[in-house]
């Protein structure tokens, strides 16, 4: 999507400032009005030409179609106003600090004709942007895309012009498929494979591999509101708690996850505007303790439950080693990501073992509201924390806000709702001919590659 499409917004990949993208400039009208002034003489891959009336059809689509978008990434938007050709005002339905953060990350523009005219589900399989690369050709539906850079690319974006002219992206079977590609040299880039690949891929000589931190975060989310059912022992908070004892988060990172991966006291990442370790309650490995609190909340011999998760196996098989040493049974429930998701927003997982990347957005609102502002993914349901998350969001004071969402964060820990495990850490294989560089995003900028 970021090489298809421009944004309004950029938002510089190493030091993650705001810059100029498809609008020149913007100011807050009021405390929920954002004008922007767009760039002019820009056209979108078919020569359209790139006005306001743009940027009010993609607001308008994105708000009524949820087949399109993902609604939470909208929940602060209210609509899209037109001054005029090259003059665009978003409306918000309430003071959201994060604001240019979403609109950096998660609003590309559609061209307003090309998709009408194409009808949404041409479009879909033929998009049209204003970004460095255009679609040349798709097959299978998304399993291999074709990329070419675009030639007619306004010249002063903070994107620059790509140096590699074509980009084939495919999407293999399994990570397997991939490794064997990119050893036989039929790929040039590949991420994602599992730690213990990377010394085979780091002993070949015309290969390189390489691993960075992103902003994901792996966690285990606990049933406390008894979702999954009142009598379920997740819903005491000394069970809870014996659960952070009993795991060896430092071990789990250094010795599963590794790669550099780090314990995030907190549930959000470290760089996230409003994420503050410091405010979270530590729990120290221990499980003679883990078992003393089984005990105090009535399960001095451990209980049966279950874990669902799309994480790694080898990762469910060390927490699930862990949780057993203190008498804690969790039977695995191994899904593929989008049916493990579906169970946690539908209410049926006791103990999951997932990931949330934020959409890179470098603030606790794309973090915090998402897992407990009361919505599929909660399974807290406390009002009292809502309610700090709500007020955390609500401020354009950088104090207020840091204030709430540090009460949040102890509240969390106090409560043990959910266990921060992990970063991840992205790995990545390419060929020595490639000068790629990863960023904490996790985002990969093939429009920034060049060939060595």
């Amino acid at each position: 999507a970021h090489h298809l499409f421009d944004g309004l917004v950029h938002r510089d990949p190493e030091s993650f400032t705001l810059k100029p993208l498809l609008a020149t400039s913007w100011r807050y009208v009021d405390d929920t009005t954002l004008e922007f002034e767009l760039r002019r003489g820009v056209t979108f891959h078919d020569g359209s030409p790139f006005t306001a009336e743009d940027v009010v059809y993609t607001v308008a689509t994105v708000l009524a179609d949820p087949g399109v978008s993902v609604p939470s990434n909208y929940a602060w938007l209210a609509g899209a106003e037109m001054v005029d050709s090259h003059r665009v005002r978003l409306k918000l339905k309430r003071v959201f600090p994060a604001a240019l953060e979403y609109v950096a990350m998660v609003l590309p523009i559609w061209p307003r004709t090309a998709r009408e005219t194409l009808g949404a589900a041409a479009f879909a399989t033929a998009p049209v942007g204003a970004g460095p690369y255009r679609l040349a050709t798709q097959e299978g539906g998304l399993r291999q895309i074709l990329l070419e850079r675009y030639d007619g690319y306004y010249p002063d974006s903070p994107k620059g012009r790509p140096a590699i002219a074509r980009l084939r992206i495919e999407q293999v079977a399994d990570a397997r498929s991939e490794f064997d590609a990119l050893l036989a040299g039929d790929a040039d880039w590949i991420w994602n494979y599992p730690a213990e690949q990377g010394e085979a891929i780091a002993r070949t000589a015309n290969l390189q591999a390489l691993r960075a931190e992103s902003m994901r975060v792996g966690y285990l989310t606990l049933d406390a509101a008894g979702r999954t059912g009142l009598d379920n022992p997740l819903t005491r908070q000394k069970v809870r708690q014996a659960i952070f004892h009993a795991i060896d988060r430092s071990a789990f990172v250094r010795q599963v996850v590794q790669g550099g991966s780090r314990v995030p006291e907190a549930a959000c990442y470290p760089t996230q505007f409003g994420c503050d370790p410091a405010a979270a309650v530590r729990y120290d490995y221990n499980p003679a303790r883990a078992r003393a609190l089984l005990a105090e909340a009535g399960y001095p011999d451990g209980f049966d439950t279950e874990l669902v998760t799309y994480a790694l196996p080898q990762w469910a098989a060390a927490i699930h080693s862990s949780l057993k040493a203190v008498g804690i049974h969790a039977r695995i429930t191994q899904l593929p990501v989008a049916s493990a998701v579906r169970t946690a927003l539908d209410g049926d997982v006791p103990v999951g073992q997932f990931a949330w990347g934020s959409y890179s957005i470098n603030d606790v609102s794309a973090f915090l509201p998402q897992f407990f502002g009361g919505g599929g993914n909660d399974y807290a349901r406390d009002p009292a924390l809502a309610a700090l998350i709500a007020q955390g969001g609500a401020s354009t004071n950088p104090n207020e806000r840091r204030k709430f969402y540090s009460q949040a964060i102890r509240l969390i820990s106090e409560q043990a709702y959910m266990v921060p495990l992990n970063t991840y850490v992205t790995t990545y294989g390419l060929s020595r001919t490639l000068a790629f560089r990863p960023f904490p995003d996790e985002l990969p900028r093939f429009y920034l590659a060049s060939w060595r």
